[in-house]
């Protein structure tokens, strides 16, 4: 008899990839250097740590509950990492354009951490949102849930040969969790357009477009001009 996806015995999905996920992304804005920071270095990373410990401690192994009040607080987490970070890569690229910088190694380290934490925080932003977000994907019946931001692989895999049909959404109750999403930003940070995952929604194609935008942006302007300063 086939084996059914941990989903349908609504377990939910284990809190620690996405508590780890936020924390290097706090740790990577505490790593920038000054002038790229919104406010006093530590500030921002004491006001997420502050929302994120209300989340943990509601589900602190894995996500089965969700009230408004929580659900409010993690999506504005994610909103405060995503600003924060575009307002740094602003900062990086203006203090690129106006300065005369000589520094190459350490903007070249900014960039990435940039990066980085672009890809982390649009990875939890996906998640965040797709299909009701990560407990709706694992308590409701599959029936109930908000239309698909995201349309993955295993969605349409059912008709496919046998041992890649058993793991398709239909057959084993397959839902996506954090390391899809973040699979899905690298691939859009890194391609600059979808892969195997395709946007559905409006938000959906908004949140990959600003991603593209700003790793373009960072690739080509940042990561550029760090290079040419160290020759």
């Amino acid at each position: 008899m086939q084996q059914r996806h941990p989903r349908h015995e609504r377990r939910g999905e284990a809190r620690l990839p996405a508590m780890a996920a936020t924390l290097v992304a706090i740790m990577l804005y505490l790593a920038l250097p000054e002038p790229l920071l919104v406010a006093p270095r530590y500030v921002l990373p004491a006001l997420e740590v502050l929302l994120l410990i209300p989340l943990v401690a509601v589900n602190p192994h894995r996500m089965t509950r969700e009230n408004r009040l929580s659900r409010t607080l993690s999506l504005a987490l994610v909103g405060l990492i995503g600003v924060s970070n575009l307002v740094a890569l602003g900062l990086l690229v203006h203090a690129l354009v106006a300065a005369d910088v000589e520094d190459g190694g350490s903007l070249l380290v900014a960039a990435l951490q940039v990066w980085a934490t672009d890809v982390i925080v649009f990875g939890l932003a996906f998640w965040e949102l797709d299909r009701g977000g990560p407990v709706t994907r694992t308590q409701v019946p599959r029936t109930d849930l908000p239309l698909a931001d995201f349309r993955f692989s295993q969605d349409e895999n059912h008709d496919a040969v046998e041992e890649v049909a058993d793991g398709s959404s239909r057959s084993c109750d397959w839902a996506p969790t954090l390391i899809d999403y973040l699979y899905v930003s690298v691939t859009n940070s890194t391609a600059f357009s979808p892969t195997d995952t395709m946007p559905l929604s409006a938000r959906a194609k908004i949140l990959m477009g600003v991603e593209s935008i700003a790793a373009l942006i960072t690739s080509l302007l940042v990561i550029a001009r760090a290079v040419s300063v160290l020759h």
